[in-house]
């Protein structure tokens, strides 16, 4: 009988190798997000990669908003100004809004290579695919982060059971560069999606 290596391990999450603490994390992130899925999901914001840092993952209990966090409370038109975190939170769900990524934690090599990435991406989707159908069941996906066309064409393959919103053919991409404008073509979109 062979006794396995932790190290051998693959997070279902991601499908990267996983150490305790690894695994730990990402049932912690899980718990956080599942306190705060709607009963319904109007719209399923679908990231690539989970963000490293809590104060960049939307819900961590902190309530930091950071990075990806703060970008899609502003591109969804929720404020964060003098709310607690368990607010904000609760204002996101109500809304019909969820968020969740591709690969569910976050790179373990912050060097990886871009098709290292891509694969992974790949490797996950139809896990993904079936987690939207089967558990998740939203009205439609939206896709919010950079993703290789690759991923995005795979994506809009596959039999979601919803439709999927995109910016031009491709995902919505948030930063202060483009917050005006990408903003109000998401918030464009999704209210012509919601009559629809």
């Amino acid at each position: 009988m062979t006794v396995s290596n932790s190290s051998d391990l693959r997070c279902d999450g991601c499908g990267q190798r996983a150490s305790a603490e690894h695994i730990a994390r990402r049932l912690r992130r899980l718990e956080w997000a599942t306190r705060y899925r709607p009963v319904h999901i109007h719209t399923l914001l679908l990231g690539g990669v989970a963000p490293r840092e809590d104060a960049e993952f939307l819900y961590a209990p902190g309530g930091g908003f950071d990075g990806e966090a703060g970008d899609l409370l502003r591109a969804t038109g929720i404020s964060t100004a003098g709310k607690a975190a368990e607010a904000v939170h609760t204002e996101f769900q109500g809304a019909g809004f969820f968020l969740t990524h591709i690969l569910e934690c976050p790179l373990e090599d912050r060097d990886s290579p871009g098709d290292k990435v891509a694969n992974l991406l790949h490797e996950h989707l139809q896990s993904v695919g079936s987690r939207i159908r089967r558990s998740l069941r939203p009205r439609r996906v939206t896709l919010v982060t950079e993703l290789p066309q690759s991923v995005v064409d795979d994506i809009l393959s596959m039999d979601l059971g919803c439709s999927v919103v995109l910016d031009n053919g491709k995902p919505f991409l948030f930063c202060h560069s483009t917050e005006g404008t990408g903003f109000s073509r998401f918030r464009k979109l999704l209210s012509a999606a919601e009559r629809n």
